[in-house]
């Protein structure tokens, strides 16, 4: 039971600097990198540079999910204030 309550204080000292630096960045932010990162993978693809354009496509999965996180940080912020 100690050991449980020492691992969500540490979580705490890691993870909340993260997340109050992270619902500090607008969700518009990260939807526009993922669509500029699908851009610039289509235009990439066009030109030949396939392994690039691959490279950079693959990219739009984890900005949609900063998206996500982003979202729930921020319900779950408003939820806890009085």
């Amino acid at each position: 039971m100690e050991n449980l309550e020492k691992q969500k204080e540490h979580r705490g000292l890691i993870v909340e600097p993260i997340e109050n630096k992270t619902t500090k960045i607008p969700t518009d932010s990260y939807l526009v990198a993922a669509f500029v990162s699908m851009g610039a993978s289509l235009t990439l693809k066009l030109i030949g540079k396939k392994n690039t354009a691959l490279f950079i496509g693959q990219w739009a999965a984890p900005f949609l999910l900063l998206v996500i996180y982003n979202k729930l940080n921020k319900s779950i912020k408003n939820n806890n204030q009085p």
